[in-house]
């Protein structure tokens, strides 16, 4: 048996963080446990232990992982759609699949339902930096009103959490397709875009 490979505890606690991702995925928030994790990328539970605390400080730490690495995706969608090789559909895509697809929403419903009270700071600490930084740049590019990316970012995070966590069940009982919350979400964005951009030929 070849001798288990010694990692750094950077290394260690990027592994961890993967495989926290790929059991978030694929059996949901309850499978994320420093048991299970430990078991998939072969360490003790002590050791994950050491990194994280406990099994909501794994959790915890997963959700900055997933919210950061979203957050620098929408920004490179963003600054894309500006100089016209993406679209506020992809933009809408990207948010609606961070919190469905890769189980932003459901792991952020589960820490508050398990008590874990400060769940959701990582994510809204790293959407906060996203609108920080995306701001500046709305100004540079003519348009003075920055609170137009707060007002648009609260719309569009809310409505993807919101259809991530119950989205499917609505729509259905609605007698609507499935994909109406990501239509309504790229229509407003589109309606946002042309509002501003009259506001900056006038």
């Amino acid at each position: 048996m070849a001798p288990r490979k010694r990692l750094s505890p950077e290394e260690s606690r990027s592994a961890a963080l993967q495989a926290a991702r790929a059991l978030l995925i694929e059996s949901g928030p309850q499978s994320v446990t420093l048991k299970a994790v430990a078991g998939r990328i072969g360490r003790t539970h002590a050791n994950l232990l050491h990194h994280f605390g406990s099994a909501s400080g794994l959790q915890k730490a997963l959700a900055e992982h997933l919210a950061w690495t979203v957050c620098e995706t929408i920004k490179d969608a963003v600054r894309a759609s500006r100089v016209g090789l993406g679209t506020p559909r992809e933009v809408v895509d990207l948010a609606f699949d961070a919190f469905d697809k890769e189980g932003a929403g459901a792991l952020a419903g589960w820490m508050l339902l398990t008590g874990n009270e400060d769940a959701l700071d990582p994510i809204i600490e790293a959407i906060h930096a996203l609108v920080d930084e995306i701001a500046p740049e709305e100004a540079e590019h003519g348009r003075l009103d920055g609170m137009r990316v707060h007002e648009d970012t609260l719309t569009l995070v809310l409505l993807a959490l919101g259809d991530a966590l119950m989205g499917q069940a609505l729509a259905k009982s609605l007698g609507l397709p499935r994909q109406t919350a990501r239509d309504r979400a790229e229509q407003l964005l589109m309606a946002s875009v042309l509002e501003h951009a009259a506001q900056d030929a006038g």
